[in-house]
């Protein structure tokens, strides 16, 4: 481990980053070196100019993705270099903003429906019940399962955050069902289920498990473990939830997050009217020969 590697993953733990956001930090700076064979101490802004258009241009990823490749190099000077760090000789890329796909309740039922295993229909069916992350899916133990109040306790969410949310009574059923499979001891869901399960599941097998099931189940769209995240907040909020408390339940720090489903829930949409429903209008000419 070079220096400056084990400075900056100090400055991050220092600050209690998630695991996850550190190695994606530690990694982009790895790979902003790599791309000009220097030392990344050695680089300036116009290096990082040319490293943000390539990631553009050439690797062709996303305004979010190239925004959190910004943040990790200018955490790594600010606070490893000890350096200043230019706005506006470096903005931030312009996100798009793009609805997410949202199923209906019915596809819903088919996607679970369609799992191929008792272990990925337990994954689906806590996903939609629970809202929950995929991250903080894996990292779910079985103290976490409340019985007694009838809530899931999420420990270390997005932002270090804890949360509770509702045990629905059939995913409680279930999670039972799968505790007499597969009698986990610490990880709800563990990883290695054959020698002891002493590590939680990899999100790629959460992944694959939406994957396989949106197969089977014939739903021509993109299903992915968020996907059942949104569909638990747009389906809350159709059957009546306020904002505030899906806020509370998918632990979002701003209400202005939550407001998103307002635009992917029918009931509200429906509910409001056109402004051209208020109109008074003449009939429709006939149309000239």
């Amino acid at each position: 481990m070079t220096h400056l590697r084990k400075t900056m993953l100090e400055e991050l733990q220092r600050r209690n980053y998630a695991h996850r956001t550190t190695r994606c930090y530690i990694r982009t700076v790895e790979d902003f070196s790599r791309r000009f064979h220097c030392s990344p101490d050695r680089l300036g802004p116009q290096q990082i100019r040319e490293y943000q258009a390539e990631l553009f241009q050439k690797r062709k990823l996303s305004p979010a993705t190239v925004a959190v490749r910004l943040a990790a190099l200018r955490f790594f000077y600010i606070k490893t270099l000890k350096k200043g760090w230019s706005i506006t000789e470096t903005p931030y890329p312009k996100k798009r903003r793009r609805l997410p796909t949202v199923l209906s309740p019915q596809e819903v039922a088919r996607l679970i429906n369609a799992a191929n295993t008792a272990f990925r229909r337990t994954l689906l069916m806590t996903l939609y019940a629970t809202g929950l992350r995929c991250a903080e899916l894996t990292r779910l133990k079985v103290s976490d399962i409340d019985s007694q109040r009838m809530v899931v306790h999420v420990h270390g969410g997005k932002g270090r955050q804890d949360r509770d949310v509702m045990l629905s009574p059939k995913l409680l059923d279930e999670l039972r069902q799968h505790w007499n499979r597969w009698r986990p001891r610490v990880w709800l869901f563990p990883g290695n289920r054959n020698h002891g399960g002493d590590q939680p599941i990899d999100p790629k097998t959460v992944w694959y498990a939406c994957w396989e099931a949106t197969q089977r189940a014939g739903l021509h769209k993109v299903v992915h473990p968020h996907t059942l995240r949104h569909c638990f907040a747009t389906h809350l909020l159709e059957a009546g939830a306020d904002l505030r408390t899906i806020q509370i339940l998918l632990g979002h720090h701003d209400l202005k997050e939550t407001t998103l489903y307002l635009h992917l829930s029918e009931r509200h949409l429906k509910a409001t009217a056109s402004p051209l429903d208020s109109l008074t209008l003449k009939g429709a000419s006939p149309q000239e020969p």
